[in-house]
């Protein structure tokens, strides 16, 4: 959980993912008008995210976290102390700089998660053999996405990708990885969408991947050639799709996640996967996001 809770009305391809690093000077990593993307600075931006992220998953989403998260309207977990988090603030709001947060995204690097325990990720997906065949890569975890509804648009989408793409210049990242959900628990009601992922991009050989057998569900759920791939796409969340083009794959197996009423696949994104199209574009166009 959750990498397409961003915006299910985007049009957002993936292409703005890739302006270049922090073109804009200080901590922030890109901005567009009165929008800016930048790491949390302090415990109370971190906070103010997971109010976020509270009014997403459960307001919203219908989530049921622990009784002390439920009480303080936080989503937060053990994670959260060694994660850094990214967000999204609107400047024009009134207030404190954490009354103007408005989307926010958490990265765990693999040599800090290796330092406290492992990967989020871990609990759905056997991801150890994944690290292991690729000993000189550094993997970088994204979850915990959300916006706010009245920002589920293409600007915000695009800063957050800046911002994902600017983290992982920074500390020289190999690969992203994380759960990416479909909303509800049933996964037969996504059986077009996800046979489609599993036929058409499943992560093979060296970057093969699998939900932990006894929380594994079949995702090729309807035959190939009953697959409309026009249809498939349309049924995807925005944000796999935007993965996908950049280069994404997708691993073996979905899990149904309970708490958080969503069914969730792994993908996987090696960054030399990233087309050169977007590598090339967009690389040359960071001023963009500084305007």
């Amino acid at each position: 959980m959750a990498l397409d809770l961003l915006d299910r009305s985007s049009s957002f391809d993936g292409s703005a993912a890739l302006g270049g690093g922090n073109e804009t000077g200080s901590d922030v990593f890109g901005r567009i008008g009165s929008l800016e993307t930048r790491l949390a600075r302090n415990s109370r931006e971190i906070e103010a995210a997971q109010s976020v992220r509270y009014r997403v998953f459960v307001e919203e989403m219908n989530a049921v976290l622990p009784q002390e998260a439920m009480q303080a309207r936080r989503d937060f977990d053990a994670y959260d102390a060694i994660c850094d988090h990214l967000l999204v603030v609107d400047n024009a709001i009134e207030g404190d700089p954490e009354d103007q947060i408005v989307g926010t995204y958490r990265l765990l690097r693999q040599e800090v998660a290796m330092a406290n325990g492992g990967f989020y990720s871990a609990g759905e997906f056997d991801i150890a053999p994944l690290l292991a065949r690729h000993p000189d890569k550094q993997f970088m975890e994204l979850g915990r996405s959300c916006v706010l509804p009245a920002y589920r648009t293409k600007r915000t989408v695009e800063l957050l990708w800046q911002g994902n793409w600017a983290y992982s210049l920074k500390h020289n990242m190999g690969a992203m990885f994380g759960c990416a959900s479909f909303p509800g628990i049933q996964p037969e009601e996504h059986a077009l969408a996800l046979s489609f992922l599993v036929q058409n991009a499943e992560a093979k050989g060296e970057w093969a991947v699998s939900a932990w057998p006894e929380l594994a569900c079949s995702m090729d759920l309807v035959p190939s050639e009953a697959v409309n791939p026009r249809k498939a796409l349309n049924a995807l969340p925005p944000l796999i799709k935007g993965y996908l083009r950049l280069g994404a794959m997708v691993g073996s197996g979905a899990v149904v996640d309970q708490a958080f009423n969503t069914t969730d696949v792994l993908i996987v994104l090696p960054i030399a996967s990233i087309s050169d199209r977007y590598r090339n574009h967009y690389g040359a166009d960071a001023g963009r996001f500084s305007s």
